[in-house]
């Protein structure tokens, strides 16, 4: 029962956040994770992470709505729980569940910006306490990669046209003073 209720409420947050534009990639070289995110400058995000170099009956994806505790221009320190399941579990075991649940997480970590030029490239860092799914065993991970977040092409262009706009009345203001 918790686990599908767990996986509905995953499934609604996922939805309603892929409608907004802005996301994030990440990848994380020592732990073999590819994560793709929505917005993480929203107050409340969601990650999808999918191991890498593993076997297909092995392949987990963790699910995982993260809320932001402090957000700067350098720094954001953000706290969440996950879900990890295994979708393709089935091509090891025929009689397996759909969607096997194979664990629970808590997450805690900081994205910094270190270019001032460009702060959409960010270093992740994270604690990930993990549980099996039958509470019978438990890891502490941590996660060290490299993110991307992309901006929507809407609000370069809106940034434009505020430009423009500024502009276009300090050129009115000008022509009044003469």
């Amino acid at each position: 029962m918790f686990k599908k209720l767990a996986s509905t409420i995953f499934l609604v947050f996922l939805l309603s956040q892929t409608t907004q534009a802005q996301g994030s990639a990440a990848y994380y070289p020592w732990s073999g994770l590819l994560a793709f995110g929505t917005n993480p400058k929203k107050a409340i995000w969601f990650d999808a992470r999918v191991q890498t170099n593993s076997l297909f009956s092995s392949l987990s994806v963790d699910l995982l709505p993260l809320v932001n505790l402090k957000r700067g221009e350098v720094a954001q320190w953000y706290l969440g729980g996950g879900l990890r399941i295994n979708p393709l579990y089935r091509i090891a075991d025929p009689d397996a569940r759909l969607i096997t649940v194979d664990g629970y997480s808590i997450n805690l970590g900081v994205r910094a910006s270190p270019f001032p030029q460009n702060r959409q490239i960010q270093i992740a860092l994270e604690l990930n306490p993990y549980i099996a799914d039958g509470f019978s065993s438990g890891v502490l991970k941590s996660h060290f990669g490299v993110v991307y977040v992309f901006k929507r092409k809407e609000q370069r262009g809106k940034a434009t046209k505020r430009q423009s706009h500024k502009a276009t009345e300090s050129e009115r203001r000008t022509a009044r003073s003469f």
